[in-house]
């Protein structure tokens, strides 16, 4: 699963078909059928379009994708959240954040040691406590069209945006926001116990918003971004 993990953050369009090869390029004589369990285990899926042999758990509504061609120019426009895989040294934890698109801002962040979705709605929560985006946008996980997640958005009067089945791209900060936590701070600490990665990730976002220069913010941060343009 560690290895796993590292060659999904570098080829996130491999299926398990490609990550079965790999891995037995690398000395591991895996069946794609244990590739696959573990794959849904850490919650993956490749990074491209594919035919809709499966759908998403039962839910009363379904929501477009709401951002296709649209213009990020403010704070609050869009937020959007995802969950990723976060190993220890023995053992594994789920992380979700919530991050708004336009200041690349993470408002919450939550971990798990299981796949529910309690620990989604906390972190949902304390983002609405911040403030309120005009639209929130998420994959078809069942943590995020569940009726509790959705109530939750629908109360706040905020626009629900699904991402189309198989299509991580369409929320590509949160991919990009998950590859900078990976390789500047999981794969350098190696964290040891559940303890250890709360602690350390909570130094980390700390760092990732108020002081770590993105580029495409002509070098600001997020938090500089987020809190200036709303003054």
């Amino acid at each position: 699963m560690r290895l796993l993990d590292e060659q999904y953050t570098r080829t996130p369009f491999y299926g398990t078909r490609k990550m079965t090869a790999w891995l037995q390029t690398q000395g591991y004589p895996v069946e794609r059928k244990r590739v696959t369990r573990l794959w849904r285990l850490m919650g993956l899926e490749a990074i491209y379009p594919k035919p809709r042999l499966s759908l998403p758990g039962s839910v009363e509504q379904r929501y477009p994708y709401l951002l296709r061609g649209m213009n990020i120019e403010r704070c609050n426009q869009v937020w959007s959240c995802d969950i990723t895989y976060i190993r220890l040294r023995s053992g594994f934890i789920y992380l979700m954040a919530v991050i708004d698109w336009f200041s690349r801002y993470v408002l919450a962040w939550e971990i798990s040691i299981t796949l529910d979705t309690s620990f989604c709605l906390e972190a949902l929560d304390r983002a609405l406590r911040i403030a309120t985006p005009e639209i929130f946008n998420t994959d078809q996980g069942v943590q995020f069209t569940s009726t509790e997640f959705t109530n939750r958005l629908k109360a706040a009067a905020v626009r629900i945006s699904w991402d189309g089945r198989g299509r991580a791209l369409d929320n590509i900060f949160v991919e990009r926001l998950w590859r900078s936590v990976k390789y500047e701070e999981v794969y350098i600490k190696d964290y040891q116990t559940v303890p250890e990665a709360v602690s350390n990730l909570r130094a980390y976002f700390t760092f990732y918003n108020q002081e770590r220069l993105h580029q495409a913010l002509d070098y600001q941060t997020p938090r500089q971004v987020y809190q200036g343009h709303l003054s």
